[in-house]
């Protein structure tokens, strides 16, 4: 099996779990982190669209690339507490939730977003 099967394998995996939650009208914090960038985006699977997103590319954060996933999280959150979004369920696809992945949750929850 080569990486990109694996890695879809995890994010299926991620994913499976969350299908229950989204069933319940709780709209779904997707992360991709790049080699220099992080990407999240609040989506509301029903009807199919982003409601919030945000990204370190954007940003003009400073510091390391933890601290800019922070800033990030911080700022998705309140874009989506703007859209009337309080309560996500957090898809971290095929990254572990450590490094700049946690770094962002921390952010959103420290920004008002519920996990």
């Amino acid at each position: 099996m080569n990486a990109t099967v694996r890695k879809e394998r995890r994010a299926n995996r991620t994913r499976r779990r969350l299908r229950r939650p989204v069933e319940t009208e709780r709209l779904r914090l997707s992360v991709f982190r790049s080699a220099k960038h992080i990407y999240a985006q609040v989506i509301d699977d029903a009807q199919g669209r982003t409601v919030a997103e945000a990204n370190s590319k954007t940003l003009a954060a400073t510091g390391t690339k933890s601290e800019q996933a922070k800033e990030v999280g911080k700022l998705l959150a309140e874009r989506a507490l703007a859209a009337g979004v309080k309560s996500v369920v957090f898809d971290r696809g095929a990254f572990r939730y450590h490094g700049r992945v946690k770094a962002l949750a921390e952010g959103a929850r420290e920004g008002g977003l519920e996990f």
